[in-house]
């Protein structure tokens, strides 16, 4: 077993302290190839550290957003160790590092069993994954685990440069930081919905948290949290709402972003929720958010 060298701090410096989650940014539509290179640009402009790209992602996904900027990281937030083989992977790794030398990251996780027909013992499959990256050549301290409970944060740990939790509370940001321990990198995702009024922002939440209130892998996390089953049901409690997703003025949104730095992390990824697409490039609030944050 090939242990981290605890480069986490190096991913720390490489990602900095905000950035943006998008699924969009991964998109391989030809027509969107020329406006994700605009994006990733004017994100750079815009002060973000790092572009994290949704849905199950490769490598391969982050070269036009390295090739249209020179300080911006990417990572994949997460490549699903079940679409992609290990040795794929790391050929694709060393592909990207050779263009775009130290600034990408390979975000990796086991999915949910409902979305991976081959999904068994995912734990032992997520070691044997980081066994094969490692004789491959992709080192540890190039990798982030989308980590929820204490075992895949232990991993983390030991085999990765860090954690980049999903759909998460500061409440859990505290608990992995005890877990990882100072050095690693801790980079959870937090949704922003930039609307004002309650019962719009809840309602476009609530529409966005429905798929993931399906996968045991979530709603077992937030019952570790402290949510009930009651939580859990119609579409969501008002409580766990606004417990996953940042709304209302802007000085609440920043101190909510805030909490999760307070709590231990080192870098929030940042998804705008909107009533756009899935797909769509929100680059009008992007722009909102940076001017909220700097």
């Amino acid at each position: 077993m090939s242990e981290s060298t605890n480069d986490g701090n190096t991913a720390k410096e490489t990602v900095g302290r905000y950035g943006v989650w998008s699924v969009g940014l991964r998109s391989e539509e030809p027509a969107l190839r020329g406006e994700i290179a605009e994006a990733a640009a004017e994100l750079e402009q815009l002060g973000y550290g790092a572009a994290w790209l949704g849905g199950s992602s490769s490598a391969r996904h982050a070269l036009p957003l390295l090739a249209a900027t020179s300080r911006l990281a990417v990572g994949t937030s997460i490549q699903s160790i079940w679409q992609y083989d290990a040795e794929e992977s790391a050929a694709a790794f060393a592909e990207v590092e050779s263009a775009h030398p130290g600034r990408f990251l390979l975000g990796l996780g086991v999915s949910h069993a409902k979305l991976a027909e081959q999904y068994r013992r995912p734990y032992s499959a997520l070691v044997a994954y980081l066994d094969a990256l490692d004789k491959g050549g992709v080192p540890a301290g190039r990798r982030v685990l989308a980590a929820l409970g204490p075992k895949t944060l232990e991993l983390s740990r030991d085999r990765a440069a860090g954690s980049v939790p999903y759909l998460v509370t500061p409440e859990h940001t505290a608990r992995a930081r005890e877990i990882l321990g100072e050095q690693p990198l801790l980079a959870p995702e937090f949704k922003v919905v930039l609307e004002t009024d309650p019962a719009t922002a809840r309602a476009l939440a609530r529409e966005h948290l429905a798929m993931y209130l399906a996968l045991p892998n979530y709603t077992n996390n937030f019952q570790r949290l402290g949510f009930t089953e009651d939580d859990l049901s119609a579409g969501g409690s008002d409580r766990l709402i606004d417990a996953l997703y940042a709304w209302g003025p802007e000085d609440r949104i920043r101190d909510r972003i805030t909490a999760f730095h307070e709590a231990g992390a080192d870098h929030v990824a940042l998804q705008v929720i909107d009533d756009g697409d899935r797909d769509s490039l929100p680059r009008d609030s992007w722009r909102r958010l940076s001017d909220l944050l700097h």
